[in-house]
């Protein structure tokens, strides 16, 4: 089966009352550009992230409001200097501590730094159709013109219709990837 790739960028997800100390109390998220799938999207905003070894500024925030999570590639997190574990997005807990910096305020987070477990978002009808539950596991292949491979440990999480991969910008660069592609679903 074909699902897309997308490269999923650092980026931040933003409880409401957090994004108010960022912003200030009156601050609301505006959409400047939807997402595929889910009615996602990026705001106006931007934030600043803060760790030991360093900084990144213009962070993208996406919205709508949802519990605090920084996604980040393992080469952000080495250059911040924060230990982010590979994580299902949303598995937060233990997670690495970091400092997120708005126009208003800041917000030290004692956990929310992760890297995101590569996972395709599927239909029910495409899970079943590769005779899968959610959450099952699964390989991916993409093919380029001089990086092709395939990635392994692929979570396969139940949302919407079809079959969209996101992985991060190290994977991304990992197999030369010029932007979005379409990869092959290898079931184990």
């Amino acid at each position: 089966m074909k699902c897309s790739v997308e490269t999923s960028a650092r980026h931040v997800h933003l409880p409401e009352d957090v994004y108010k100390v960022l912003f200030g109390a009156d601050a609301e998220m505006t959409a400047v550009k939807e997402l595929s799938g889910g009615g996602a999207f990026v705001d106006a905003r931007r934030v600043t992230l803060v760790g030991p070894k360093g900084t990144f500024e213009r962070v993208a925030i996406l919205g709508p409001y949802r519990p605090l999570q920084v996604e980040l590639a393992k080469t952000d997190a080495r250059k911040l200097g924060v230990d982010a574990p590979i994580r299902i997005s949303g598995d937060t807990k233990g997670s690495a501590p970091i400092k997120i910096v708005g126009d208003a305020g800041e917000y030290d987070a004692v956990e929310g730094a992760v890297v995101a477990k590569r996972h395709i978002h599927i239909g029910a009808a495409e899970l079943e159709e590769l005779g899968l539950e959610n959450n099952a596991v699964v390989q991916v292949k993409l093919t380029s013109d001089d990086r092709s491979l395939i990635f392994d440990d692929v979570i396969l999480r139940k949302a919407g219709s079809g079959a969209l991969m996101h992985i991060d910008t190290d994977e991304c660069n990992a197999a030369g990837l010029p932007g979005t592609v379409e990869g092959e679903i290898i079931v184990k």
